[in-house]
């Protein structure tokens, strides 16, 4: 490790926070839930972000350990192990000081004593995602009983891990929806390993069914996430990051059906081309606000999906061939043209078509991973 001067903290780890879905058991007690985390870098140092940005109430996180190489490390808050964390707002822990090695996972787990409002949380997926919970205190248990745990692809509360560590190394933040929620940027992060670009953490902010220019404001769809305006300056910047590869839109797209079909998806939600660009224009210069890249990603084909109709497939050419065209970003990455059936651009080529012709499969998934520049990663 370099001297201080010469050291940042950065993030190899990070997701977004997003609504709960709203249910009369979304109160959890007495849970310790723990997240392996991935490093890819070495450091000193780590320190965690708990964020009740979703939040209606407080929580209270009763104790916090990381456990690396078999050993447990207590992490606090203002020196204090138990820590409250007001509604709409987040927590950054202390400084833990210990050895992180780069390529190895190390695991954070924490402790819900009280009553406490499971509303902060997404889901995600891919071969480096994923966590468990048991019922009981396990913070300082290196394996889990098998017969009070489970595995869950819910993130709860964490929404960023840090360590401190060279400042060549740098931090890439995917951004979008379920899209980017699943698979993609697992695959990226494997293929920086496998192919070298160690100086290159890959973290995904990402809400299902999230939109750019609208949210939901019922409890039927609310847990499809916020809207842009609210989501991009609270999840983009980052510790250590300077660059962020943008893919949403197409919830925009797909969601409205017009209220004889659903009371909550009117077709008044429907962005005109112009109107969607504009979202992703403000998304591009808060970005630039912040001093960063900028890469954006085509939407992929949806023929097949159950609202795919011409009227959306034109207004999704329409978005594509704009970020395709224009010179406000960085770069574009093709996502569209590198999943599409060549014979029928308008679906997905079936290998790579998860069966809903709206997600890719895993082979889709690390078929993005691949389309992204490598001048991106260095």
């Amino acid at each position: 490790m370099k001297e201080s001067s010469k050291l940042h903290w950065a993030s190899i780890w990070g997701n977004a926070v997003s609504i709960g879905e709203n249910r009369p058991e979304s109160y959890g007690k007495n849970i310790t839930l723990r997240y392996p985390i991935y490093s890819a870098f070495d450091g000193d140092s780590v320190r965690l972000t708990f964020d009740n940005y979703c939040g209606t109430d407080s929580i209270c996180i009763e104790k916090t350990t990381l456990l690396i190489a078999g050993k447990f490390y207590p992490v606090t808050f203002g020196g204090q192990t138990q820590c409250i964390i007001p509604a709409g707002e987040n927590l950054v822990s202390d400084p833990v000081e210990c050895e992180i090695k780069a390529g190895f996972f190390f695991k954070v787990s924490f402790y819900l004593k009280t009553y406490t409002q499971m509303r902060s949380v997404v889901f995600t997926s891919g071969p480096l995602s994923g966590g468990q919970y048991a019922v009981g205190d396990y913070s300082e248990i290196e394996e889990f009983p098998i017969n009070v745990s489970r595995r869950t692809s819910y993130n709860y509360f964490l929404s960023n891990v840090s360590v401190h560590t060279s400042t060549e190394n740098r931090t890439i933040v995917c951004y979008g929806d379920s899209i980017t929620a699943q698979d993609w940027p697992d695959y990226l992060a494997l293929r920086c390993k496998e192919e070298g670009y160690h100086n290159t953490a890959i973290i995904r902010r990402a809400t299902s069914g999230s939109r750019i220019l609208r949210e939901y404001d019922n409890i039927t769809y609310e847990s499809y996430g916020l809207s842009g305006a609210k989501r991009f300056s609270h999840e983009v910047p980052t510790d250590g990051a300077d660059t962020v590869i943008i893919q949403q839109g197409i919830n925009d797209i797909i969601h409205p059906v017009g209220t004889d079909v659903n009371p909550f998806r009117p077709m008044s939600d429907l962005p005109t081309a112009d109107e969607l660009i504009d979202g992703l224009k403000k998304y591009i210069a808060q970005a630039r606000e912040y001093g960063y890249k900028v890469y954006v990603g085509t939407l992929l084909p949806i023929e097949g999906w159950r609202t795919y109709a011409g009227f959306r497939e034109e207004l999704r050419i329409t978005y594509n061939a704009w970020i395709r065209a224009t010179d406000l970003i960085d770069g574009v990455i093709d996502f569209d043209k590198a999943l599409c059936d060549p014979k029928k651009p308008s679906a997905f080529l079936p290998e790579y078509d998860s069966g809903d012709h709206l997600h890719p499969s895993p082979k889709g998934y690390e078929r993005m991973a691949q389309e992204v520049d490598a001048v991106i990663l260095k």
